[in-house]
């Protein structure tokens, strides 16, 4: 029989495309699974179900038991809620999915963190982040999500069994229903400008990208005890991007910019009206938002690609026509959408 691949998060963007490539290749997989969960897709590419949730112990151990490997792929996504939320999804999550692991004797734990992990350093012009560099640097006020993952990544540190971690990038593709949706909202509503001149490359990687350098991490001896950056290397620019969304939804291009520096204390001053009138939805401005599109690619991918023999092999044009496409079967803003623009040949 097959080893078994038991998944956390497979509902979710990453999640899915790891279960979708494990399956591709025959594996057998189990995907744990809340109750009332959206499991149509899993089963129609034949994925075991097993219900259960991250906070409860016992049913972590009923779906890990007889796992070889499990990724380890849910946590909370995104920038808004309080400390404990955070705490509960990403930390605590993590500490149980460890303890299970180790209860049930489980091969290898696949650790999905984040380059959010880095924290928010100014970069000299030389400079480059690195698996063995520091994290955590400049954090922000209300980062929840970048403390609870660095303290996530901790845990899977001190783990007695073989472990693997993995840092994705800004992840897209069909199924993503937190960041390209409020991206897509604020185009159809004409509220997006860019930061800055629209001409830093973005660091955005496809999901099935993103996959593929998870399950190689995972299946690779010598990862064991070692962290990947799996981020771009820039393919397009802010500009390109919007320009592709805009062209496609039908939507005026892009033309208002602001300041970085402006972008930002906006973002600041939305959080901070927002918490304070206990919003339960993120305001339309955060500097998580501004960051997405302003964020560095200066993140080092030699390890993934030396050792995991991993590249990005989907170009972000390519990937917005199939994220739109998906969208268009899933939202009726979208029913009218055009062709996205072919990728250049040379940036390829």
């Amino acid at each position: 029989m097959d080893p078994l691949e038991v998944i956390t998060g497979a509902t979710g963007l990453i999640g899915s495309h790891v279960a979708e490539l494990l399956r591709s290749r025959g594996g057998r997989v189990r995907a744990l699974v809340r109750p009332g969960s959206d499991m149509r897709f899993l089963r129609y590419i034949g994925v075991e179900t097993a219900i259960g949730d991250l906070g409860d112990p016992k049913s972590l151990r009923a779906a890990f038991d007889g796992a070889a490997t499990v990724y380890h792929c849910a946590a909370r996504v995104g920038d808004w809620g309080p400390w404990k939320l955070y705490r509960e999804t990403v930390l605590d999550a993590t500490r149980n999915v460890l303890d299970a692991c180790r209860d049930c004797q489980v091969g290898r734990v696949l650790h999905v963190s984040s380059i959010n992990v880095y924290g928010h350093p100014r970069l000299r012009p030389d400079e480059w982040l690195d698996e063995d560099g520091p994290i955590g640097r400049d954090l922000w006020w209300w980062d929840h999500y970048c403390r609870a993952k660095i303290l996530a990544e901790g845990l899977v540190r001190e783990y007695p069994g073989a472990w693997t971690i993995v840092r994705p990038s800004w992840t897209y593709g069909p199924r993503d229903r937190n960041t390209m949706p409020r991206v897509i909202e604020a185009i159809t509503a004409g509220r997006v400008a860019m930061v800055g001149d629209g001409d830093n490359p973005l660091n955005i990687v496809h999901a099935a990208d993103i996959a593929d350098g998870i399950v190689r991490a995972a299946t690779t001896p010598a990862a064991v005890g070692k962290v990947y950056n799996l981020a771009s290397e820039g393919l397009i620019s802010q500009r390109e991007l919007l320009d592709a969304l805009t062209t496609t939804l039908g939507a005026p291009p892009v033309r208002r910019r602001f300041p970085l520096r402006l972008a930002m204390a906006g973002g600041f001053i939305a959080e901070l009206i927002g918490r304070t009138l206990h919003f339960s939805r993120p305001p339309r401005l955060t500097r998580y938002a501004v960051a997405l599109l302003s964020r560095t690619t200066r993140f080092r991918v030699d390890r993934a690609r030396d050792q995991l023999g991993w590249r990005p092999q989907i170009h972000p044009l390519e990937g917005l026509r199939q994220v739109l496409a998906w969208y268009r079967d899933k939202a009726p803003l979208l029913d009218s959408i055009a062709p996205t623009p072919e990728p250049d040949p040379a940036r390829t």
